[in-house]
């Protein structure tokens, strides 16, 4: 046997450990959804979700670090799958609306099935009625940055060097109208089933957010200019 061929039969076996380790790390933070979802942080079993996925319990360990890494994981992983969508949508380059295209899409993207997302659903309520420490810790790693760099599109486009209050507010509004489309499919199609039935609903619903966030925007413009100094004097 050659050393090349050693080689290459090395690498294989290195390839083949490193699918078989991120299978096995997606099937605890598959199972740990399922468990914290229905349970909780506290009250979910380690032990429980290693039997499972089929794993014994110092994988938790290997992967993770701790029943708190692992939570960390399953909260992260919906939150990097969404912003993933949306890398790039503050390019200088971009026109408003550009950037609210690839922004916005995100949000009515279905990157995990629906039963993936009425678990993700269940455990972001179940965070709003018993916060805890580790998901407000991974709002400020992951969510805290993208929210300032769409805090930072809207300054610039509204012609302002820095961010401020009721541009926060602006950016909550923008961000509102997608992700009800997330949290509420199943009160959509009791009230108004053909608004995501109808054919290429998907694109049909962007269309429309995005005209309501120029909107906004040009709301938001209107609104600075008529408060500035003068503004009501020079309109009479």
């Amino acid at each position: 046997m050659t050393s090349t061929t050693t080689t290459t039969e090395r690498s294989r076996t290195r390839a083949t450990a490193t699918d078989k380790g991120a299978q096995a790390r997606e099937r605890l933070i598959a199972e740990a959804t399922r468990a914290f979802a229905a349970r909780g942080y506290s009250a979910a079993s380690t032990r429980e979700i290693c039997e499972a996925a089929g794993a014994n319990l110092a994988s938790i360990h290997y992967y993770f670090g701790d029943k708190e890494g692992l939570y960390r994981a399953v909260l992260t992983r919906p939150i990097d799958l969404l912003t993933g969508h949306f890398r790039g949508f503050d390019d200088m380059g971009l026109s408003f609306t550009e950037a609210m295209r690839r922004f916005l899409g995100a949000f009515l993207t279905h990157f995990m099935s629906e039963a993936e997302e009425a678990l993700v659903m269940r455990l972001h309520l179940r965070e709003m009625l018993e916060p805890s420490s580790v998901f407000r810790d991974v709002l400020e790693h992951t969510v805290f940055p993208h929210h300032e760099a769409l805090v930072g599109l809207l300054a610039r486009h509204c012609g302002m060097k820095k961010p401020d209050t009721e541009l926060h507010q602006l950016a909550f509004a923008i961000v509102a109208m997608a992700y009800d489309y997330c949290i509420s499919r199943e009160c959509m199609k009791v009230l108004a089933p053909d608004v995501l039935a109808r054919p290429k609903a998907s694109e049909r619903i962007l269309d429309r957010l995005l005209g309501y966030s120029d909107a906004l925007l040009a709301h938001e413009i209107a609104r600075r200019a008529n408060a500035r100094p003068g503004a009501r004097s020079k309109r009479g």
